[in-house]
């Protein structure tokens, strides 16, 4: 096999800065090779997997997979699942592949942006692996974008998918909705009624579009019925102008003696969003 074509493929994990002359591409056991544990992708599809076959067993592998070593003496793999699943699937004996010496957190990193630019990653799965990145690592939304160079409006409205029913989630998750849908679907409040519109979206075959027109005569339905005949206008002006404050749904429930204030929040990063609001406001007293 020659190792000249098999390095022409690192530049879509390590640019040429990266590739330092003792870099080298070595033959491995694919048996000692652990899964990634940090592997974002889970939904593989079992048709392009067995092109991949087809390819590997008529031309080779032509792209080395990643992989770093481990403190047991074998290794773990940084990128190339489906490559390692196809050179399994035609029990060879050995697979080529790059090493390189990397942090748990830089094994996530190149994992995900991995998979981003490559495409592959479900609006699920991307959701995900932010998150991990946030609970494992401690990252901000403004972090994630700049490490997978998105837009951080983008990287939000991946993590609120999370927030989603389980139903909801799982049809995003296997493709029957797209991630346009699952932002309509999301402008719903109600529960109940976002599960209604995923089912009508997959039963009719609804248009972004369309989705999100009948979300929004949906909501404005929901509006009418919300406040009862008894909430005073004056609670609703309130609701509205701290609404306004803090970016997001404010209910406000008034009673006799007491009440309460309920203001929703999507992420960590979104409530941390609001406290800022609130620690700045209460500075200026």
């Amino acid at each position: 096999m020659d190792r000249r074509v098999l390095g022409k493929g690192l530049e879509a994990l390590i640019t040429p800065e990266q590739v330092k002359p003792e870099t080298r591409i070595v033959l491995l056991n694919p048996e000692k090779i652990r899964p990634n544990r940090y592997q974002p992708r889970t939904q593989f599809s079992a048709g392009s997997l067995q092109e991949l076959v087809a390819s590997v067993q008529e031309k080779g592998l032509v792209q080395p997979i990643v992989v770093r070593q481990t403190q047991a003496g074998d290794y773990e793999l940084i990128a190339g699942e489906r490559r390692l699943r196809a050179v399994k699937a035609l029990a060879l004996k050995e697979i080529p592949a790059v090493i390189k010496n990397v942090s748990d957190l830089e094994l996530l990193e190149l994992s995900i942006i991995e998979n981003i630019q490559r495409d592959e990653l479900n609006p699920l799965e991307e959701a995900n692996a932010y998150e991990a990145l946030i609970k494992k690592f401690g990252f901000t939304q403004d972090k994630i974008s700049k490490t997978v160079g998105k837009n951080r409006t983008t990287v939000a409205n991946m993590l609120r998918l999370l927030s989603l029913p389980k139903q909801v989630k799982a049809a995003v998750s296997s493709g029957a909705l797209s991630f346009g849908h699952a932002r309509a679907i999301l402008s719903l409040t109600d529960v109940s009624r976002q599960i209604a519109l995923a089912d009508k979206i997959i039963k009719e075959g609804l248009s972004v579009r369309e989705t999100e027109n009948y979300a929004s005569g949906s909501k404005k339905h929901a509006a009418k019925t919300k406040h009862k005949p008894g909430k005073d206008q004056y609670v609703r002006e309130l609701e509205e102008e701290l609404q306004r404050v803090f970016g997001t749904k404010v209910n406000v429930f008034h009673g006799k003696k007491r009440g309460k204030i309920q203001i929703e929040y999507y992420s960590l990063d979104d409530l941390e969003r609001i406290l800022l609001i609130m620690r700045k406001a209460a500075q200026k007293q």
